[in-house]
């Protein structure tokens, strides 16, 4: 069983809509585990994880499921300031 980390739209599922923290697959869908695999790395068209196996998941890892998103250590990447010509 996996955990849904980022709102996605299966396309291969009749675009059944998941959101952050749904348990992936829905009851009565099964998954291949190439779909699976896509899924689970940026292998998909959001270049971006969507799910992850729940005992991967644990509350050091970071993911904040309210925000859609993967939280990190980093922050962003200060924004670059232009050197002014003299």
């Amino acid at each position: 069983m996996y955990k849904v980390v980022k709102r996605f739209v299966d396309l291969q599922d009749n675009n059944y809509k998941y959101e952050a923290g749904d348990e992936y697959p829905r009851l009565g869908y099964e998954p291949s585990l190439v779909r699976i695999n896509e899924l689970s790395t940026k292998n998909n068209l959001q270049k971006a994880i969507l799910i992850k196996d729940f005992e991967d998941i644990d509350e050091k890892e970071g993911i904040d499921l309210e925000k859609n998103d993967e939280i990190t250590e980093e922050t962003e990447k200060p924004k670059r300031g232009r050197k002014k010509k003299k």
